[in-house]
Formats: C-alpha cells, sequence, structure tokens
C-alpha cells in the first residue's frame, strides 16, 4: 500500500472514531429510549463511545508518525538538494 492509501485510511478511522463519541454522546442525551431502557441506554452509549476511543486514539498516533517520517525524508532531500547546489 502506498502511504498516501494508509493516510486516508487512518483518516477514515479517525471520522469514524470521532462521529462514534458523537453518536454515544447524543444518545446518553436525548430521550429515544424510555425510563425502562436506561440500561440500555447506558450500555449501547457507552459501547459506542469506547469503540469511538478505540478507532480514533491509536489511529491518530499512527498518523502522526507516518507525517513525521514523511516530514523527515522531505527534509533529507532538501537539505542534500541545497548541499549540491551550494557546491
Amino acid at each position: 500500500m502506498s502511504p498516501q492509501t494508509i493516510i486516508r485510511m487512518l483518516k477514515l478511522s479517525i471520522i469514524l472514531g470521532l462521529s462514534l463519541i458523537i453518536l454515544g454522546h447524543y444518545l446518553l442525551v436525548s430521550d429515544y429510549f424510555d425510563a425502562i431502557n436506561s440500561i440500555n441506554k447506558i450500555v449501547i452509549s457507552a459501547s459506542c463511545i469506547a469503540f469511538g476511543v478505540l478507532f480514533s486514539l491509536p489511529t491518530k498516533i499512527c498518523l502522526t508518525l507516518i507525517l513525521m517520517n514523511l516530514e523527515d525524508k522531505h527534509d533529507k532531500s532538501a537539505s542534500i538538494h541545497a548541499n549540491t547546489k551550494n557546491k
């Protein structure tokens, strides 16, 4: 896989994670569930938030590392190009 494809998949995973976190919060504060289903409401909301965190946080770390590596490669090639120009 190319780095661009990996970055695109990681960004999609971050968006999915943040959407699940927002959905979980919305389910907690909404009135879609009755008082009878209050336990189910909490479980469903907590699982949405948990899966959202699971999707968003590790991918942010991976995406940061990939972007740092790409930046290092770009800086090295720029410094090599500048050194050859000076000689």
